[in-house]
């Protein structure tokens, strides 16, 4: 019997747990395997590592993945993973509820935190668009992965510390064309890893963590809801908004199932809607997303 072509999965936010993150991919492999499909192409939405039990180990698995695959395996950069990033550089101290300390402390930190300023900001995969948080309104598929590019550049530039430096406030709230240096990047940074909300003229909203509604009198809605935004054509699929759940839509699909908050991890094929998941343990309590 001749092998039929390889499909494409998602999957969401890991967060540092590592043995659903194992189970869940060799509950593909093992699904793609009964079928007699090629080995399929996996991609990760972003926030690998933190507030789980094992970030360490988890980041190391999904390099090791990606490593191994032939570039069918990478992963999306979350807000997370970029604050891994600017944490060992010396840029942001670590909060709370951060659990990167074995990560830090690792022999192979300097490799791993290398392989992950190198992974994409955006990917386009199976016809749809990949991202962490969201996509503004005014930005097509095109120009969203054109901008994720100058983020990808200055990440993997010899400067890539500076960029560090200068990512990180909630303006400007809005983008514009003429933006140009930091600001340009960090908006680019904050719509793509940071965003729930914005108003109906594409304004980022960054006080709306742990609700999937808002008062409509605020003018501000999820982002891919917007009338008229222009990804509208193709289906963006993200992660980083656990309050929504796993939301299987037309024009997007919502992978954050909450795994690190006693949810599920959740993967989706894309070629034909498929869903597997995984029950996850309540490692942390819900509460102070950010």
């Amino acid at each position: 019997m001749q092998t039929a072509l390889a499909r494409t999965y998602v999957i969401g936010d890991l967060q540092g747990c590592h043995a659903e993150a194992v189970t869940l991919v060799e509950a593909i492999l093992a699904r793609e395997g009964e079928l007699e499909q090629a080995p399929p192409a996996i991609l990760f939405c972003g926030d690998l590592i933190n507030r789980g039990p094992d970030s360490l180990a988890t980041l190391r698995y999904v390099q090791a993945l990606s490593q191994g695959s032939g570039g069918r395996i990478d992963a999306v950069l979350g807000n997370h993973d970029l604050h891994l990033l600017a944490v060992a550089n010396g840029i942001r101290p670590e909060s709370g509820s951060d659990t990167l300390d074995t990560i830090l402390a690792a022999p192979d930190r300097a490799a791993l935190l290398d392989w992950l300023r190198h992974r994409p900001m955006a990917l386009f995969a199976a016809g749809h668009l990949l991202v962490h948080g969201g996509v503004l309104p005014q930005w097509s598929a095109a120009q969203a992965q054109a901008l994720a590019g100058e983020v990808e550049a200055a990440l993997r530039s010899e400067e890539w510390t500076s960029f560090l430096a200068e990512m990180y406030g909630n303006l400007p709230d809005r983008w514009d064309d003429d933006l140009r240096g930091a600001a340009r990047l960090r908006c680019i940074v904050n719509a793509l890893t940071r965003m729930r909300f914005c108003t109906a003229d594409g304004v980022m909203d960054f006080k709306m963590k742990e609700s999937a509604t808002v008062d409509p009198a605020t003018g501000l809605m999820p982002w891919f809801d917007v009338p008229g935004r222009r990804t509208a054509d193709v289906t963006v699929v993200f992660g980083h908004w656990s309050a929504l759940g796993l939301q299987l839509r037309d024009n997007y699909i919502a992978l954050d199932s909450g795994c690190v908050w006693g949810g599920q991890l959740s993967a989706v094929c894309l070629d034909d809607r498929s869903v597997l998941q995984v029950q996850c343990p309540e490692f942390r309590r819900a509460g102070g997303k950010a």
